[in-house]
């Protein structure tokens, strides 16, 4: 099943159930008028959902509409937690080794993880706003699932039949403000803004065999000003599934439904600066931070700027036969100044 919000002059939108080519969508205000309350009612609402999906592949649908990714909303445009895990221990390893430091043996057996802001997401063709490209602007191309209610203390193998939705995000960060707030070691803040998710949501049985212990195996495709910048794929040197990272999220709290859970940026292992672009062969990055990391190893410094006001990034995911499975997260770097003007 997949589902999606459309924005609707409400904060939290509308849902609708969106076909499987996405092509169509239908509002469905009798089941639930939101995302949210469909996940608050998940037993209740998901079967009822489910009909609506069917009748829509069918082409039998009543009140069915086309489906528009430029109308979206991020599937939930807030969300009671957005947690960001790292489990892509390749990203963590090149961090230390571009400043000569060893990774802590205990970051191969427990996560790491931090706690973003959740209040207001952005829709996934909604500019990237900042106030200064001194900031450090990057992308992060990433996966994410949405939960139901998981008890404290949750095994991994109830957190994973807890996993409601998938979807993917782009989380970005402002890398020059990251290394002052650590110092403090409080974590992150002003240096994580607001995430963008992809157009549509969807369900972990509509992945079929792609969706597999508990990760997502195909590559995520992400394009930096119209060329291709990365190829990883998410299922690769994925230390912790996404069982494991929301029963860590759980270890000592309860998590409500509607959670999220990042996956952190997507990154395969591959040799050397040269050989890892994908216009080289490579499977490329899921963020600027990870190409600077190899020019500082194998240089001693960065060159590759990060985004400028104008550049643009695309993130998606195709299944084997090249069907859009998510829709496209599609942004544009904007000065926060240019908010509001037509």
């Amino acid at each position: 099943m997949k589902l999606a919000t459309l924005k609707n002059g409400k904060r939290d939108g509308q849902l609708v159930v969106v076909s499987r080519d996405l092509r169509l969508c239908q509002a469905v205000p009798a089941i639930a008028a939101t995302l949210q309350a469909a996940l608050d009612d998940w037993d209740h609402a998901a079967p009822q959902l489910e009909r609506v999906y069917a009748a829509l592949n069918a082409g039998e649908a009543a009140g069915a509409q086309p489906f528009d990714e430029a109308a979206c909303h991020s599937p939930l445009p807030r969300a009671y937690q957005w947690a960001d895990g790292s489990a892509y221990i390749n990203h963590v390893e090149l961090v230390r080794k571009a400043r000569n430091a060893e990774v802590p043996a205990s970051f191969y057996t427990d996560p790491l993880m931090y706690q973003g802001g959740s209040d207001s997401f952005v829709g996934p063709r909604d500019p990237i706003y900042a106030l200064s490209e001194e900031w450090g602007i990057d992308l992060e191309a990433e996966v994410a699932v949405v939960t139901g209610d998981v008890p404290m203390g949750a095994a991994p193998e109830v957190a994973a039949r807890a996993i409601r939705l998938v979807m993917l995000v782009n989380d970005v960060s402002l890398r020059n403000l990251i290394p002052n707030e650590l110092a403090k070691g409080f974590g992150f803040f002003q240096s994580k803004p607001a995430s963008a998710f992809s157009p549509v949501a969807v369900t972990p049985d509509e992945l079929g065999a792609d969706w597999q212990d508990d990760k997502l195996r195909l590559p995520l495709n992400v394009d930096l000003n119209g060329k291709p910048f990365g190829r990883p794929n998410a299922g690769e040197d994925m230390t912790f599934s996404f069982a494991q990272l929301v029963a860590h999220a759980a270890r000592t709290r309860e998590l409500g439904a509607g959670t999220i859970i990042g996956s952190g940026t997507v990154s395969n292992k591959q040799g050397s600066l040269h050989g890892s672009s994908v216009e080289n062969g490579g499977v490329g990055y899921c963020c600027l931070a990870e190409v600077r990391m190899y020019e500082t190893i194998e240089g001693g410094a960065p060159k590759t700027p990060f985004l400028k006001f104008g550049d643009s990034v695309r993130i998606a995911m195709r299944d084997a036969a090249g069907n859009s499975i998510f829709g496209t997260i599609d942004q544009v770097v904007r000065h926060y100044g240019e908010k509001g003007q037509a």
